[in-house]
């Protein structure tokens, strides 16, 4: 009640302005006519008596303020007023507001978008009840977030801290509602999936662990919300229609909530199906089958009281349990939490290490914009420097001007915030609406929420007070009778100092960013034309997994090679070879070996972790992998014939020693198989471009079955005949099996991803850096013409060349450049190091790097000064001395 009461006083205050500033007005007029009579009455005429009175009353605007303040209430009103000057001033400068509303919004929407999707993948917590008790469980010591489903059962049963465990996988299946069959996105989960998740369907009901009774006993589904509104159009009939999933029947319970995408930050799943399903789903069943780990991840809601730390130290006896009791199957056990979405480093360091450097640069054009506006309201303040000395001389305090100085910085950045948070918002919805891969549903929203407003709005205040401040001192040190006295503005030197600092610091910044994307450009240039290990030219690749349609057993692969020889026969084929995935594919398997002369098989002892494919005999001939050493796969080498493997380089190296002793050696796996090296081949990327020389087994096809069939097709023919010609022969032989059919090259999409994110966010941060430093430096160089158009006009009157001309009026501005390109080049290559993480082949040293970046700051500095030069060659001598 008090508060409003405060609030009508003060309303009531603010209505009854105008009768107030009547009434001091009457007063104040009262007090000098009444000292005029006095004089009058000494014997002064009216006329010089009225003059005097005015000189001894002294500032009438000063009183009048003082008197505003003894009533109270005074502090609103002088708001107002400083708004009102303000707007006015900046609309008499409109070039000026609108350049300072753009730099600042550059620097302000940047800090958003960046901000946006760092809060959307490392922030902001999973869409689900109580997310801030929900952690993951993360195998530290192998870095991994997966479990085998014995060992998740041994953790749900035996832990202390959670109030229940959950498990989940992911797959992609075939799924058949009555049309043709299509691919879809499963994710695995355990019985009591949603349950612990504490969430409520839209439609229908969930499945639950009571559903689960052994192996493919809970022939259920769970649709998501935006997979129920594009393939099911919203039918609330659904609900207990019966669907084929890999041709088994499942029954649709229901349908998850709208705001609930799985419990992986950067997956959105089609459907949810029981883990006991997983023979059905996948065409294996790894439930049985402990030494198998890398299946599930296992997330639960730790009780109420118990803290992180204290789970991470329940889990610990359960790491020695397993230590002891399964030593060949899990081997070293050290168990920490995470927060699930990322599942701790699950997207790789080198991407988040990214995301924060991108923040880094985003800061970075803020304090650009910052350094450039703070040059520009300098140089603004020594322009209305008689304006303030006429202020102060009729008897406002220097608080009083600095107030309405700042007043005006935060007016421009406010309307700088919210246009760079209104380009952010489209850029966002867009990003949001992006799906990069057509085959995944790679998706994340970074639309901006509350955390995001209320970061842009600190920055908008803390860059308005940041760039506001810079003529501070300026405007305390302005002597009024200096000022008024010599007709304009003196320059300090202390003060130019600061305006050249900033410059110095903003052409630095620019350097960096533009190196930086450079830097970026020039490497995912250069990884197109590098060695992969395979052959990416001349090569189409055609997909499935034949558990899609329900093939098993012997029949898998009698169907691989029924597909190869259906390929093989079509008209301009070369080659086919068969794989269960290809180098740099979407996942990739990866295997222990050990020595022959190994003993200890457990996890920590062995001699390299390496990549492992099952490939067909004609598999390294399509993919145009050299064969160095050996001999390749025949179908001999089937299930009756000796354990054998093609292997690479590296592998050879780690296992052997050398490549030489490799060929017709011998190494173990995890199971104890003794497995014969029969050729080499070249050394290759398997994951990501970024990494380093890994090792890489390939194993037959027929040895070590697999129903994920990846056909690479090599032809001379155009992809768009090929394409249809390879569909139309896969079909023929099932017509229910869904078939995908790419180039290698658009295959390659997602391992490009990440270079292709890096090059196009400097890029356009390049641009923004770039923009910065052109209206930087145009403003140092013009405001240094225009304070020196006198001196330079007699310089051209005594006979100066042009040359000496431009010398003298650029000289200090180009110098400046120099300075910062050449700060900029150091830090902008030191700071190019982290891409070597992201994109393949980012060098901070090679020269023609170097060169762009001297070029481009180069043209950058000839553009900025092009018209300032012109007006300084454009001076009339004549006409100066006679205005002077």
């Amino acid at each position: 009640m008090k508060f409003l009461a405060y609030l009508r006083s003060i309303a009531s205050r603010f209505f009854r302005r105008s009768r107030l500033e009547g009434d001091m007005e009457e007063e104040l007029r009262s007090h000098i006519l009444h000292r005029a009579d006095d004089l009058v009455a000494s014997g002064l005429d009216r006329a010089e008596a009225l003059r005097r009175a005015r000189i001894e009353f002294g500032g009438h605007e000063r009183f009048k303020e003082e008197c505003h303040e003894a009533i109270g209430g005074s502090f609103m009103e002088t708001l107002i007023s400083d708004v009102r000057y303000s707007l006015r001033l900046l609309r008499k400068s409109p070039g000026f507001m609108i350049a300072a509303i753009l730099t600042l919004a550059l620097g302000i929407g940047a800090n958003a978008v960046v901000f946006s999707v760092m809060n959307a993948f490392l922030l902001r917590p999973l869409n689900v009840p109580q997310a801030e008790s929900l952690f993951a469980v993360w195998r530290a010591s192998s870095n991994s977030a997966y479990e085998s489903y014995p060992d998740y059962l041994d953790l749900r049963e035996r832990n202390h801290s959670f109030d229940d465990l959950t498990a989940f996988n992911v797959a992609e299946v075939s799924l058949d509602s009555g049309a043709n069959p299509a691919r879809a996105w499963a994710f695995e989960a355990s019985g009591n999936y949603f349950d612990e998740l504490r969430l409520q369907p839209f439609l229908g009901r969930f499945f639950h662990a009571a559903d689960e009774h052994g192996a493919n006993s809970a022939p259920y589904i769970v649709l998501s919300h935006s997979y129920w509104h594009t393939r099911f159009q919203d039918d609330r009939s659904v609900v207990g229609r019966i669907v084929q999933v890999n041709k088994h029947p499942y029954t649709i319970l229901g349908v998850s909530p709208p705001g609930f995408h799985g419990t992986l930050v950067f997956f959105n799943p089609d459907f949810y199906v029981p883990i006991v399903n997983m023979e059905q789903v996948e065409g294996v069943n790894n439930l049985n089958t402990r030494k198998v780990r890398g299946v599930f991840m296992v997330m639960g809601h730790l009780k109420p009281g118990i803290s992180p730390a204290q789970a991470t130290a329940d889990l610990k006896p359960i790491g020695s349990y397993f230590e002891k009791t399964y030593p060949q199957e899990d081997g070293n056990m050290d168990f920490s939490l995470a927060r699930p979405g990322l599942y701790g480093d699950y997207l790789g360091g080198p991407i988040k290490a990214f995301l924060g450097g991108l923040m880094i640069l985003a800061m970075l054009i803020l304090l650009a914009a910052c350094a450039n506006l703070g040059s520009l309201f300098a140089a603004r303040a020594s322009d209305r420097a008689r304006e303030v000395a006429l202020r102060l001389a009729l008897g406002a305090n220097r608080v009083r001007i600095l107030r309405q100085l700042f007043t005006e910085a935060l007016l421009i950045a406010l309307m700088g915030g919210v246009v760079g948070v209104l380009g952010s918002i489209v850029l966002l919805r867009a990003l949001s609406a992006w799906r990069p891969f057509p085959r995944v549903p790679l998706h994340v929203i970074v639309a901006p929420d509350s955390t995001v407003y209320l970061v842009a709005l600190l920055l908008t205040l803390a860059s308005g007070f940041l760039f506001g401040a810079v003529p501070v001192r300026q405007i305390l040190r302005t002597s009024p009778y200096e000022v008024v006295k010599s007709a304009s503005a003196r320059i300090v030197g202390r003060r130019v100092t600061v305006r050249e600092l900033l410059l110095v610091g903003q052409i630095a910044i620019c350097a960096v960013l533009v190196t930086s994307s450079m830097v970026a450009v020039r490497g995912l240039l250069r990884s197109f034309h590098s060695d992969f290990g395979f052959e990416i030219q001349n090569a189409m690749l055609a997909d499935t997994d034949l558990s899609m349609g329900g093939y098993k057993g012997d029949r898998v692969p009698a169907m691989q090679k029924r597909m190869i020889e259906a390929l093989e026969a079509v008209s301009g084929v070369e080659s086919v070879g068969l794989t269960d995935q290809p180098p740099l594919g979407v996942a990739q398997n990866n295997t222990m070996a050990f020595t022959d002369r190994a003993t200890d098989l457990r996890s920590g002892k062995e001699a390299a972790d390496s990549y492992m494919y099952n490939v067909s005999p004609e598999y390294f001939r399509a993919a145009g992998t050299a064969l160095l050493f050996g001999r390749s796969f025949t179908w001999h080498d089937d299930k009756n014939a000796p354990a054998v493997a093609v292997v690479n380089q590296q592998f050879a190296r780690k296992l052997f020693g050398s490549v030489a002793e490799a060929i017709g050696g011998y190494y173990k796996v995890k199971d104890g198989t003794r497995i014969r090296v029969i050729g080499i081949v070249e050394d290759g990327k398997y994951a990501n471009l970024a990494e380093d020389l890994q090792p890489a087994m390939f194993l037959p096809i027929l040895q070590s079955p697999a129903t994920q069939s990846w056909l690479v097709v090599r032809s001379s023919r155009p992809p768009a005949q090929l394409g249809p010609a390879i569909r139309n022969a896969l079909r023929g032989l099932d017509a229910a099996l869904p078939f995908s059919v790419s180039t290698w090259e658009q295959e390659l999409d997602l391992a490009f991803f990440a270079s292709r994110i890096a090059t196009g966010s400097l890029g356009v941060m390049g641009v923004m850096g770039a923009l910065l430093a052109i209206t930087g430096i145009f403003g140092m160089a013009a405001y240094s013409v225009s304070k020196r158009l006198r001196e330079l006009g007699i310089r051209m009157a005594l006979g100066a060349q042009r040359r000496e001309v431009l010398g003298a009026a650029l000289e200090r501005a180009l110098k400046l450049l120099a300075f910062g390109s050449i700060a900029g080049l150091l830090l902008g290559a030191l700071a190019s190091r982290v891409l070597a993480f992201i994109v393949y082949q980012a060098s901070s040293r090679d020269p023609l790097v170097l060169s762009g970046v001297v070029l481009v700051m180069a043209l950058l500095g000839l553009i900025a000064t092009w018209i300032p030069a012109q007006r300084a060659l454009s001076i009339d001598p004549l006409r100066l001395l006679r205005e002077e």
